[in-house]
């Protein structure tokens, strides 16, 4: 797999769309930390590792997030800075996702943060993807 954070999401966006509570996830540290971000911004409901015997097979279990209607958290999420093609931006051009609505998950030199964060602290970064 060329994309592992891609397949993620893919697998976040196919889940929502399909009313599934819960979805597992092959393991690694950035994908922890972007789903560990997207609960401590309120789109998805929890995170949590399943440890295996070996890391190889190590897994995280992601609980997808409803209204009281049934209507999922996440509408859309989309890879913006791909393998082949990466998106930097500056605390300036930072971009706002339907007017502060939506959250975008900037990869700094501080670790991972949305976008607002960024801006507030003024650091830039790549854009990995966009959520509303």
């Amino acid at each position: 797999m060329s994309d592992p954070i891609s397949d993620m999401l893919t697998r976040i966006r196919n889940a929502s769309l399909t009313n599934k509570e819960k979805i597992r996830v092959p393991y690694s540290r950035l994908k922890f930390e972007i789903a560990r971000l997207l609960e401590k911004e309120g789109w998805i409901e929890r995170v949590k590792v399943i440890k295996a015997k070996k890391i190889s097979e190590t897994e995280m279990e992601i609980k997808l997030k409803y209204s009281a209607e049934g209507k999922p958290a996440i509408s859309e999420i989309r890879r913006i800075s791909r393998p082949g093609r990466r998106i930097y931006q500056n605390h300036l051009k930072m971009p706002k996702i339907l007017n502060g609505f939506g959250m975008a998950i900037i990869s700094t030199s501080l670790g991972l943060m949305s976008d607002k964060e960024a801006r507030k602290r003024k650091v830039g970064g790549e854009v990995i993807c966009e959520i509303w």
